[in-house]
């Protein structure tokens, strides 16, 4: 059931209804069962799987909290380490069996391994984090074990960010289940305002802009440097519109409940260094790395220069890797590392060049993220490195796919998104308009629905991160 869909508007207008009309005490049995059946609707045998990772963490909780010394990091192993392998036959069996058979037959042995002909569940890697994130609050002893199986399925399973994040931490999320939330206009309000933007980010930016870029990614062999360069600038709004706008909707849809969800994009485009765009980008997932990977590892408290670079690398590694088992992910992240690596040992030459204006800093950012795009939406590496040898030596006319109108409708959807990014950075965010705030939030929702109707591409396409 995807959010662009009118299956699921039905379905958030009658759970919602439901919602407030039920007894308190009811409330988190209803919003389990619909996350059961939102979760099942996309493929159903697979919420066995879930609930086995589900009672197993429960479980491993409840036991961590009472035990001490090597007892209590016995449960923790244990609980990470079947979530873990959970996430790894079902993600990583193929990739690591295809890659040792490709270097069996390089070195010339007899050896082969079956891969496993089943699908990836849907967000399996979103809820595996915040489970991990739940038995690991526990251990720390930042987070008390929650007793109530249902309250703590429903912290897994709740449906607006069951399958693309945003990733919550147990903290924030597990004690909204037992507040009585009564409907609240100001909540109805803000939540409608973030689904409509979520929808027109998605519906009239991000599926506007697959139109050109799968026509070229799709065709690579006959594309020249221009045409690829151009697609590549596409994609990088096309899967900025597309994530932050299911994170839009998916906060939203909680947000009318009176349930807070915490904020997954902050504007990374408009960025002014490769560290604030991953304070601005995914910002669920880089805290995730942040606290428990990259701080564990040493974080910046380091002494030695080396190990800290090894510290950013690994963490980029495997974010990368997390994404899918690939080697254009593990690519993407390392490039990404570089980046940051780069970043921090020229930090002293930045800071004698602060005279430049903070424009040139953002088109720089952007840039160097648009090159690691390339090998995110590639199919190979190979095939990576070919786009960017292409758009080096780019010469000869766009290819325009189709009509040209495609493309003008390409262009419009970069202006319309980049236009209001850089008003609500400079504008809005810093209440600059304190007079007719309301009026304006109306008129500006009114807007985005009308370019909806008149602009939006309603084929109901699935969500670049679902396949995460």
């Amino acid at each position: 059931m995807l959010f662009n869909s009118l299956n699921f508007l039905i379905f958030f207008i009658t759970v919602t209804i439901i919602y407030f009309l039920l007894p308190f005490k009811w409330r988190w049995l209803h919003l389990l069962l619909v996350s059961c059946v939102f979760y099942m609707s996309f493929i159903p045998y697979y919420i066995v799987v879930l609930f086995i990772t589900i009672t197993i963490d429960y479980f491993g909780g409840i036991w961590m909290e009472a035990s001490t010394g090597k007892r209590r990091k016995y449960f923790l192993l244990v609980s990470i380490s079947s979530t873990v392998l959970v996430l790894a036959v079902f993600k990583y069996y193929n990739f690591f069996t295809g890659n040792i058979n490709t270097l069996a037959q390089f070195i010339g042995w007899n050896y082969s391994i079956k891969s496993l002909m089943i699908a990836l569940p849907i967000g399996l890697s979103f809820h595996t984090f915040q489970s991990l994130s739940y038995v690991i609050e526990v251990y720390r002893g930042k987070q008390k074990a929650e007793k109530h199986f249902g309250i703590y399925s429903l912290y897994v399973m709740y449906y607006p960010q069951l399958v693309a994040g945003p990733i919550e931490r147990p903290q924030n999320l597990l004690h909204q289940f037992r507040r009585n939330n009564r409907f609240r206009f100001q909540n109805f309000y803000r939540g409608l305002r973030l689904i409509v933007f979520g929808f027109f980010m998605k519906l009239v930016i991000a599926d506007r802009l697959s139109i050109y870029v799968d026509s070229v990614y799709d065709n690579i062999g006959i594309q020249n440097g221009t045409s690829l360069a151009l697609a590549t600038f596409f994609f990088s709004f096309q899967i900025y519109c597309d994530f932050a706008g299911y994170s839009s909707i998916a906060i939203g849809v909680s947000r009318v409940m009176g349930i807070n969800l915490m904020s997954n994009f902050r504007r990374p485009y408009l960025s002014k260094s490769l560290a604030e765009f991953w304070h601005r980008w995914h910002i669920s997932l880089s805290t995730w790395f942040r606290d428990y990977l990259y701080i564990p590892l040493g974080g910046n408290k380091v002494k030695s220069k080396t190990r800290l670079c090894c510290n950013i690398m690994i963490t980029f590694l495997i974010s990368g890797f997390w994404h899918g088992a690939s080697w254009t992910f593990i690519t993407w992240g390392g490039l990404n590392g570089l980046y940051i690596i780069t970043e921090k040992i020229l930090s002293p030459v930045r800071q004698a060049l602060s005279f430049i204006p903070k424009i040139i800093n953002v088109i720089c950012v952007f840039l160097l993220i648009n090159v690691s795009w390339i090998f995110f939406r590639s199919g190979s590496v190979s095939e990576g490195i070919v786009i960017l040898k292409k758009i080096v030596h780019a010469q000869g006319k766009v290819f325009l796919p189709y009509d040209p109108e495609i493309f003008i409708y390409c262009c419009l959807s970069v202006f319309l998104i980049s236009a209001i990014e850089i008003f609500y950075e400079f504008v809005y965010a810093q209440r600059r308009i304190r007079r007719n705030y309301l009026a304006f939030n109306n008129v500006f929702m009114l807007f985005l629905i009308v370019c909806i109707m008149l602009l939006g591409v309603f084929d109901g396409s699935q969500f670049i991160y679902f396949q995460f």
